[in-house]
């Protein structure tokens, strides 16, 4: 039998933990419930899972589009959105950087970095697709 396993968080590794929750509030509309120097945390509204951010003194960025020999990308964020122009604009206007943009045949994609440089996707769905599957720049 499987034990009951639920996920309640991813957790973003960053300098400023509180600057980074309260970037990723802006951009998702969710309440800050924890906010320390080593820890901060957000929770949907519906009590689904969240984001938490742990503090790493010593934060090193990956470089988007990846290069060999440098920090390398270790876990991205993906956001289907309605409007991908809209979303995009409140992004930036939150702190974020445009990275990069890319259309499959099922979804449009563009990345960005968040304030402590992990890259994030926005992306919509085209004709009904799969969910997006990441960065391709």
């Amino acid at each position: 039998m499987t034990p009951a396993v639920r996920l309640t968080a991813a957790v973003l590794g960053t300098p400023d933990p509180g600057g980074l929750a309260r970037f990723y509030g802006r951009l998702l509309g969710w309440p800050l419930r924890d906010d320390g120097e080593e820890w901060a945390t957000l929770r949907p509204a519906d009590g689904g899972p969240g984001l938490s951010f742990q503090l790493e003194a010593d934060h090193v960025p990956p470089v988007w589009p990846p290069e060999p020999g440098t920090q390398q990308m270790q876990q991205h964020l993906d956001f289907e959105v309605e409007d991908l122009a809209a979303a995009g604009a409140h992004a930036e206007a939150a702190g974020a950087r445009y990275l990069s943009g890319y259309t499959e045949p099922y979804e449009d994609v563009r990345t960005y970095a968040d304030p402590a440089g992990h890259p994030f996707c926005l992306f919509v769905s085209l004709d009904g697709g799969a969910p997006s599957s990441g960065p391709e720049g």
